[in-house]
């Protein structure tokens, strides 16, 4: 069965998603993943959010990651 679904994210969501996935998903992590398909599943996300995101490939990458990070946050009641 591989029928598409869409999902829809806020963009601070996705950036901030973005960032964890590129770098959990840059070494070997064997123990995190029961199956290499888990592993590639969380690849192909990362993929598609690049293909949407301008934002890693800004200057100012960083600051744009921590402003978004910082309206995603949970509120400091």
């Amino acid at each position: 069965m591989n029928e598409e679904i869409s999902i829809g994210l806020p963009r601070d969501q996705a950036l901030v998603l973005f960032e964890w996935l590129a770098r959990t998903g840059a070494g070997e992590q064997p123990a995190v993943f029961e199956d290499q398909a888990e592993q590639r599943v969380l690849w192909e996300l990362e993929a598609a959010l690049e293909k949407h995101l301008v934002e890693p490939f800004k200057s100012d990458y960083r600051e744009l990651l921590e402003a978004a990070r910082s309206r995603v946050r949970d509120s400091e009641e």
